[in-house]
């Protein structure tokens, strides 16, 4: 039995289909708000709650072979967000793993983490990897590069900034960081061997796709292939998180989050033949892989309805 949190996330959802359609044996952990509208026509067996409710999380726990631990505050959390749910969570989940005698954790996190970092998203992803190590449980980390694929909440939210801006696009710093982007479905393959794997058990992994970009060229493939060209504006990285502050007082949601801006603070990159010597795969590359699903979608609307929506809550 495999129990998977933050099912209903971008990764959560991709990687639930891919168990089920092997025939694997699923729990999900969810919220009751989060139970509507859930994507499988047959959805797995689901317990009732968050992380934060010990009696629930036992009995969650209770038989599990494998815990995949995706919940996060990622995307929308503020800094107190990214410390309950990422950090008192997951205490909270090793301590019923550890009752319940769970074989192995296995959880993402992302390139660039460390507790001394001086950025909140990498030093709580950071803090977090500390708390597994720790735990008396095994535990396998995979630090990701960024993750992309339709409906992700970065590169998607590029193409949702162009297609909104009046002409320009403002751009942190010079766009001169290094990032490491990886397809969604080789993050899914990659998590799907790591259960068979016994060398990647008590292991920090780094993975990532088969190419760096900076995140200037990023935006600039972004546009090549919505043909949303726009002036590019660069702002100081602490003129930008001002502005988008600023944004958030009219805006529910914005587009650009301080944890986007965090990812933005440095270079982030694995050794490029990390995937393929580890876990045997060859990841896809960025463009070609953008080309099959960016250009069909209408971006404007998608960040009218974005921007609109209320913050989600992990209740």
């Amino acid at each position: 039995m495999i129990l998977v949190t933050g099912a209903t996330g971008f990764i959560g959802r991709a990687l639930v289909t891919r168990l089920m359609a092997e025939g694997k044996a699923v729990r999900l952990l969810l919220p009751e708000a989060r139970q509507r509208g859930l994507p499988w026509e047959n959805p797995p067996e689901i317990f009732t709650g968050t992380l934060m409710n010990d009696e629930v999380l036992f009995q969650a726990v209770s038989g599990v072979h494998t815990i995949i631990h995706l919940e996060n505050a990622l995307w929308w959390g503020r800094p107190r967000d990214l410390e309950r749910v990422e950090l008192v969570g997951t205490r909270n989940l090793i301590t019923a793993a550890r009752s319940a005698r769970v074989g192995r954790i296995i959880t993402l996190s992302h390139l660039g983490a460390s507790p001394s970092s001086a950025f909140t998203l990498l030093r709580t992803k950071g803090e977090l990897e500390s708390i597994l190590r720790g735990s008396g449980l095994a535990y396998t980390i995979i630090r990701s590069g960024l993750v992309f694929g339709p409906g992700d909440a970065f590169v998607n939210h590029v193409a949702m900034v162009l297609a909104a801006s009046p002409g320009v696009f403002l751009m942190p710093g010079q766009g001169e960081v290094i990032l490491h982007p990886i397809y969604i479905d080789d993050l899914i393959e990659v998590l799907v061997r790591s259960l068979e794997m016994i060398d990647v058990v008590d292991e920090t992994v780094e993975i990532g796709g088969p190419e760096y970009i900076t995140f200037a060229d990023l935006v600039t493939t972004v546009m090549r292939v919505t043909r949303a060209y726009r002036a590019v504006v660069s702002l100081p990285p602490y003129g930008m998180r001002w502005f988008n502050n600023a944004l958030g007082l009219v805006l529910r949601r914005t587009l650009i989050s301080a944890q986007w801006l965090d990812i933005l603070a440095a270079s982030r990159t694995a050794r490029l033949g990390n995937t393929y010597s580890i876990f045997k795969l060859h990841p896809r590359r960025f463009e070609d892989t953008l080309m099959t699903y960016m250009p069909q979608r209408r971006y404007f609307f998608s960040a009218l309805r974005y921007s609109l929506r209320r913050r989600p809550r992990e209740s």
